[in-house]
């Protein structure tokens, strides 16, 4: 037996498909995709898939993205006193990725070092 609540839903979804509101839907006669989230603890999924919906990247997530961006930017520069700023502003980026993860030091992302970049650009002028 439905109670009150169930039966107005299930008017409701009788009325609209009588109206044909169900038709032509995006996916029809698609199988469904499920994802897998097995990895993640029950407790977090509906917060996840929520998130998910809403287009919200967790900040770990979208440090990576910014890193990564940076990186390429850093890539394709010819200016040495340019290419300086972009690496001081890619080990923030690192320090900050790292700092707000909860692993060992022994997982963190390591800093692009000044060394490192004087062999990248060869003959260029010192900072």
């Amino acid at each position: 037996m439905l109670c009150g609540f169930e039966k107005i839903v299930e008017e409701r979804i009788l009325k609209a498909q009588k109206m044909g509101e169900f038709e032509n839907l995006p996916g029809s006669g698609k199988p469904l995709v499920f994802e897998d989230n097995r990895f993640i603890s029950e407790e977090l999924r509906l917060a996840y898939k929520i998130l998910k919906n809403a287009d919200c990247l967790p900040v770990e997530i979208e440090l990576k993205k910014e890193i990564k961006q940076t990186e390429d930017l850093l890539a394709g520069m010819q200016e040495t006193s340019e290419k300086y700023r972009i690496v001081k502003k890619l080990n923030f980026l690192i320090l900050k990725l790292n700092s707000i993860r909860d692993t060992s030091i022994a997982h963190e992302m390591p800093q692009a070092y000044t060394g490192k970049l004087i062999e990248r650009f060869g003959n260029s002028k010192t900072f």
